[in-house]
């Protein structure tokens, strides 16, 4: 592996050499403009896909482009940049981790959206501990597809809604074909992606690897990241086909540790932590079945296992606590360890059927799914004084837990075609989950064996009219709810206070919309939501007797986030003149989200202190992202510009911490840039170039990993890459 990137650059070369000499100059008798073509796809998902129904429900698909995002960097916020009412969570600027959340929802990796990778489930524990460990390189994905809440009846239980993560199709007109993509930047930055796909016979396949690692912006923050995917698939009739694919992503990086306000505003840059470490690894196998038994019935099996760890090593104490030398000890403090073995199995089956009743068209998606999920948590182990990544304890672990979670599942959703232009989509769901949690915690001291079975009836409906050949009124109520999970009643920081007594959340989601396009020139989705979230679980500042402030993890009380999502894109030279061979297109993503406390309260110091009319804590008032692209036959270039207002970091709305754990999250603005260029039809370069005017801000505060306190957003970077497709 240590000489990897000189094979991959040498092969590259190689092949760019055999290619540029194989060449052979054509005179063409029909030009194509491959990237204008490519502009007019669709914005969201049409009704059916594959065995799935999507008829009045508010969609979106993205097509992660060069030159329109920073693939490279993973950069969430560009991915999801023409996506309305995303709020980002910035960890770290190596893009290892996807923390989104909208309507409300906790952006913290992801854990209230039902991430997905073709089609199957990538959080590691989906009931008990639903956090998305697993990295997908933003370069091996060919369609990102996003339902919002009423996705629940179909794909689970998560407010926050669904997303998938297509991975890129090989060419089947090649028996072979590479895609290779080096990049290097700021901090020592460099991305290595590199892939093979090709289809022989009945057996088509992609593969790719891809490894990514830099110094970044903030001293202590190194990182090595790499993922691995295959898929071959074997087409073994006309009917039906089978794949098998693996993906694996890894990844160790040091933590730089949380700030307090008043060292975020004297040096956002600095270092709290130099010992801290963390290491998810996580491995999915799957199988997908597809049959197609007439032309109007097709079944879908996918079976896929998901195995594999996060570990963390860290001396955990509030950021204004520095970590020197302990005097007495004449070494450093020991570290915590804690570590978590994710071990699941599920299989979901869909059958997807058309039919008629009477002149009356209808479309019928059944399914069913089982998962058992399990983790083996180890957390508060005494690790050793030592400076590097060492999960060697001193001291047995403070919190050993078996955690399991059986989760079973049957769903049915119809459309029925009333109209020519105007459906109806019923749908229900039925959802069990049995929990059990056996084990030690309090320092050993204590025998948990807890056991609870809950199950979950869930019903919505869609309608759909299509107003002209281009757009349509659209608009859905689902219920969905989430059972609250194992971290709720077993912390791992010593800064958190937990309710014994947590309640699973319930609630429901609607959207009211209108999409389409206007001509070449408009296209646009705006659409008014309303989303209940009864039970919702969050962390409160709480007072102790001597004064001291521990934050408290508890069922808070009910929300509601009500608001408008608008998207909206304006052709300025092709929309009016469609033999134009370039374009400019401006964008704009707006989203307005009055996410509030409709009750609730907290004891504090011994007085009752109301939550009502508190904000939902993470929820912007207002988030907006603007761009403005340019587009022709070699070149593709965006500048992106993003305003988040502001957001409190726990639900008691608090001002001021002096840990920096919980506080106020200020708005900010910020820049970015992206720019390809295509040459020689297979050959390409790119330039980003990220916080462009160098703000200063962040986006989140934390009380757990990898905090505490606030988490500066970096400052400007760049990146720049060669890349080939043969």
């Amino acid at each position: 592996m240590k000489h990897l990137y000189k094979i991959v650059l040498t092969v590259l070369a190689a092949a760019c050499a055999y290619q540029a000499n194989a060449q052979t100059i054509t005179k063409d008798t029909l030009k194509l403009d491959s990237v204008l073509i490519k502009e007019s796809r669709a914005k969201y998902l049409p009704e059916v896909v594959g065995q799935y129904l999507f008829s009045g429900k508010k969609t979106n698909i993205i097509y992660p482009e060069a030159g329109k995002a920073n693939l490279a960097g993973n950069n969430a916020r560009t991915l999801f940049a023409q996506t309305p009412g995303i709020n980002v969570w910035e960890m770290d600027g190596a893009g290892l981790q996807i923390n989104i959340g909208t309507r409300g929802t906790d952006m913290h990796r992801s854990i209230e959206t039902n991430m997905r990778q073709n089609g199957y489930n990538t959080n590691s524990d989906v009931v008990g501990y639903p956090e998305n460990h697993y990295n997908t390189p933003f370069q091996a994905i060919g369609e990102v597809q996003y339902v919002r809440g009423a996705s629940a009846l179909q794909f689970g239980s998560q407010f926050g809604g669904m997303v998938n993560f297509k991975i890129k199709q090989p060419d089947t007109t090649k028996a072979f074909g590479i895609e290779s993509e080096q990049t290097t930047g700021s901090n020592r930055f460099f991305n290595s992606y590199n892939a093979i796909g090709g289809k022989v016979g009945k057996v088509s396949y992609y593969a790719y690897f891809d490894a990514r690692s830099g110094n970044g912006w903030r001293p202590n923050a190194a990182f090595n990241y790499h993922a691995y995917y295959a898929n071959i698939k074997y087409q073994f009739n006309e009917k039906g086909s089978l794949s098998f694919q693996f993906s694996r992503s890894d990844y160790v990086q040091q933590i730089a540790g949380g700030l307090t306000d008043a060292m975020f505003n004297a040096n956002s840059r600095q270092s709290t932590r130099f010992r801290n470490f963390f290491m998810p690894a996580i491995n999915i196998p799957a199988v997908i079945f597809n049959y197609n038994f007439t032309p109007n019935t097709r079944l879908e099996i996918t079976t896929h296992a998901l195995f594999g760890e996060r570990s963390s090593v860290q001396y955990i104490a509030g950021s204004n606590v520095a970590d020197t030398v302990n005097k007495t000890l004449n070494t450093y403090n020991p570290r915590q360890v804690d570590r978590d073995h994710y071990k699941s199995f599920t299989t979901e089956a869909r059958l997807l059927t058309n039919y008629n009743i009477g002149s009356i068209r209808s479309t019928l998606t059944t399914g069913l799914r089982y998962a058992d999920g399990s983790t083996h948590r180890q957390q508060k182990g005494v690790g050793t004084t030592g400076t590097n990544y060492d999960l060697s304890l001193t001291k047995d672990y403070g919190i050993d837990l078996d955690l399991n979670a059986i989760n079973y599942a049957a769903f049915a959703e119809n459309i029925f075609h009333l109209t020519d232009k105007l459906s109806f989509t019923p749908g229900v769901r039925f959802e069990g989950i049995k929990t059990t949690i056996k084990g030690v915690v309090n320092n050993r001291s204590t025998n948990v064996d807890y056991k609870r079975d809950r199950t979950f009836p869930l019903f919505g409906a869609g309608l759909q009219y299509q107003v002209s050949s281009t757009t349509q009124v659209y608009g859905n109520f689902s219920q969905a709810y989430r059972p609250y999970i194992y971290a709720a009643v077993t912390p791992a920081d010593q800064l958190t206070i937990v309710d014994p007594n947590m309640k699973d959340s319930k609630g429901y989601n609607s959207d009211l919309g209108y999409r389409g396009k206007i001509g070449q020139a408009f296209t646009f989705d705006v659409n008014g939501f309303f989303v209940r979230y009864n039970n919702r679980a969050g962390t409160l500042t709480v007072q102790d007797a001597g004064g001291a402030n521990h934050l408290y993890l508890t069922t808070v009380g009910n929300a509601e986030a009500k608001g408008v999502e608008a998207y909206t894109e304006l052709s300025l030279i092709r929309g009016f003149n469609a033999q134009a061979t370039s374009d400019l297109r401006i964008f704009n993503t707006l989203a307005y989200t009055h996410g509030r406390y409709v009750s609730g309260s907290i004891n504090n110091s011994g007085t009752n202190a109301s939550l009502v009319g508190h904000k939902i804590e993470g929820t912007p008032d207002w988030t907006n992202r603007t761009g403005l692209t340019y587009l022709n036959g070699h070149i593709t270039s965006t500048v992106l510009f993003s305003y988040v207002g502001k957001q409190f970091s726990d639900a008691n709305n608090t001002v001021f911490n002096v840990t920096g754990a919980s506080g106020v999250v200020p708005a900010y603005k910020l820049v970015d840039l992206a720019f390809n260029y295509s040459f020689l039809k297979s050959y390409h370069v790119n330039f980003n170039i990220n916080n462009l005017t160098n703000q200063k801000y962040f986006t989140r505060r934390i009380n757990m990993y990898p905090g505490p306190g606030i988490l500066p957003g970096d400052g400007i970077s760049f990146n720049v890459g060669f890349g080939v497709k043969i």
